[in-house]
């Protein structure tokens, strides 16, 4: 605490002010603190709250445990969400792709961002006094930073969520189009053949199969077949998804043969993935000329020019 009033003196000379000023930040603090954990606990004893819980005990463990979050965190949420529609639908867009698709998902973020971006100066605070050779001025730096760290981390957090499962989304999609081309030559209807591309992928890429199950229980549920596909394209935000779906869409609108157009894209799609393939090998000698020069070539001079070297230093 005194190294914080010397912190504060430097920028104040009046000690009585910058009291007066930490007592009413303290009091600040506390009620504040008191307010949250009043509201909490009034949400969880309010009695609608409590027979909804009752009604969501069916549910998985971690989905009551997602609710129950949720639930007490709501009202603090809605001083700390996106006022902004766009940032919220983006965000919003964000959790789905990671594979959150809780209600409460979006709330628990913000708060646990926001308890994140306080909780991490307060740490560096209580901790500043034990670090030895701490200067007084470089306290306000660090606190900086971590508060910075609690609000930047997390984004980068789920931008990478979101991006590793765009991968598995791109890994199963090959397996998933060509069963689908093989069950609506089958016979099957595209409702059919979605749900039984979803079974045969629930073990290899369980990821595309709930995708794909989704889709399937969103058109049982009276959603119409072209927005259930448009929903998952949206959800996934995969461009080869978005193209199928595409294709989909506009097959059924003008009520042409989906095995023949699944068939073509299916063939598009992999001389594609081949083109692809064949610019990554293209790209390959550019990329191996750095860990040569940095690896292979030293150890190699060594090799060949060292012995000639320690002649040269052993005759003089």
């Amino acid at each position: 605490m005194e190294s914080f009033f010397d912190i504060l003196n430097s920028f104040w000379a009046d000690e009585v002010i910058l009291r007066r000023i930490l007592v009413a930040l303290s009091a600040a603090t506390i009620f504040i603190l008191g307010l949250g954990i009043t509201i909490l606990i009034v949400n969880l004893t309010n009695p609608v709250r409590r027979r909804l819980g009752v009604v969501q005990n069916a549910a998985p463990a971690q989905n009551r445990l997602t609710t129950i979050m949720g639930r007490a965190l709501g009202p603090i949420a809605n001083y700390v969400l996106p006022q902004k529609d766009d940032e919220l639908s983006h965000m919003n867009q964000q959790m789905l792709r990671a594979g959150f698709r809780s209600p409460q998902a979006l709330q628990i973020f913000y708060v646990t961002k926001s308890l994140l971006v306080v909780a991490l100066p307060l740490l560096v605070l209580l901790l500043w006094r034990w670090i030895p050779d701490s200067e007084n001025r470089s306290l306000i730096m660090y606190a900086v930073a971590t508060s910075g760290i609690g609000l930047f981390v997390p984004n980068i957090m789920l931008r990478k969520l979101v991006e590793k499962r765009i991968q598995s989304l791109r890994n199963g999609f090959p397996d998933a189009l060509d069963l689908l081309v093989v069950c609506v030559e089958a016979g099957l209807g595209l409702a059919a053949a979605i749900q039984r591309v979803a079974e045969e992928l629930d073990v290899s890429h369980p990821d595309l199969a709930f995708e794909l199950a989704t889709v399937n229980s969103e058109m049982r549920a009276g959603i119409a077949r072209e927005q259930a596909l448009r929903n998952l394209a949206d959800r996934t935000g995969l461009p080869d998804i978005k193209g199928l779906v595409g294709l989909l869409v506009q097959t059924m609108r003008f009520g042409t043969s989906v095995s023949d157009a699944l068939r073509t894209y299916a063939e598009e799609f992999r001389d594609k993935r081949m083109q692809g393939a064949e610019e990554q090998a293209a790209k390959m000698g550019t990329k191996l000329v750095f860990p040569l020069i940095t690896c292979m070539f030293p150890v190699f001079f060594i090799v060949a020019i060292g012995p000639a070297i320690l002649r040269v230093l052993v005759w003089f």
